[in-house]
């Protein structure tokens, strides 16, 4: 690959998609991930999380990894820190905002908005929303019109278990609102639309600013094509094994299911590993 990827040796910063990639399939962070967390922080290397999920849907982790970072949520869309205060948040332009639901709701998928501190859905009984709730562990608002949630929208998701459509939806997102927004998706099922600003590439260069870290010593992981914009911007791309084959071929390195401890292992072999074998050829 071209790019900061290509000659990277020193890690100074680890970044982490949480799911599909930190987190096993039950949404779990196990010991062995925990360990790998606690063995980058012994060895001097800063680690940092972000995710699509809200700061409330992420807080959960702070204290097991324990956590000294920003921390990036809503793929960027608000960094805080982790007693929870804001460092700086970009929220979609209300007008962009609107057409976002429209034309989610013309591909006849679900929608969700986040504003604030807040999760609105129309149906607490549609696909996935019992599952978010589990995962960010905070109930949504169900109401029948968004409103003036829509004038302080931080990320709106488009939901539907054909997957196809979810692409076909991203497309037609990006084609006609590319200039006003970034449209990716999170999951296979999931669309996520946030302020241009806030997407993972942005993410990596964020952190990079705040904590004085070169883009070439900074490594990262994850698993869906929302993640392929943080690789672009970091010295060492790992992928996750339960990524899709495009999304492996974007990235430097490529780990174990988050089934099988592909977290843990990268962490092992990709920066531990490979910080031991930049010191040894010193």
């Amino acid at each position: 690959m071209s790019g900061p990827n290509k000659n990277a040796s020193k890690i100074s910063l680890f970044i982490a998609d949480v799911d599909g990639s930190l987190v096993n399939e039950d949404k779990v962070l196990t010991p062995r991930a925990q360990s790998a967390v606690k063995a980058l922080n012994a060895a001097g290397i800063a680690f940092a999380i972000t995710s699509g999920r809200p700061p409330r849907g992420m807080a959960m982790l702070f204290e097991p990894l324990a956590l000294r970072t920003p921390v990036a949520s809503f793929n960027g869309g608000i960094f805080i820190n982790p007693d929870m205060t804001i460092i700086e948040e970009h929220l979609l332009a209300p007008d962009a905002a609107k057409r976002a639901v429209k034309l989610i709701l013309d591909h006849r998928m679900d929608v969700w908005v986040y504003s604030g501190n807040d999760w609105f859905v129309r149906d607490s009984d549609a696909p996935h929303v019992a599952r978010e709730q589990w995962t960010a562990k905070f109930p949504p608002t169900v109401v029948h019109d968004f409103g003036a949630a829509l004038d302080r929208a931080v990320k709106i998701v488009g939901i539907s278990d054909d997957l196809d459509l979810v692409a076909r939806c991203e497309k037609a997102a990006q084609d006609a609102l590319g200039a006003q927004l970034s449209a990716a998706r999170s999951q296979p099922y999931y669309l996520d639309v946030t302020h241009p600003n806030a997407n993972k590439g942005t993410v990596a260069t964020t952190l990079s600013k705040l904590l004085s870290v070169p883009p070439a010593e900074i490594a990262t992981i994850g698993d869906m094509p929302n993640d392929v914009l943080m690789f672009r911007k970091s010295g060492v791309s790992i992928a996750m094994g339960n990524a899709s084959p495009e999304v492996q071929k974007q990235a430097r390195f490529v780990t174990a299911s988050y089934k099988d401890e592909g977290f843990a292992k990268a962490v092992e072999r990709h920066v531990l590993g490979r910080q031991i074998e930049t010191l040894a050829r010193k």
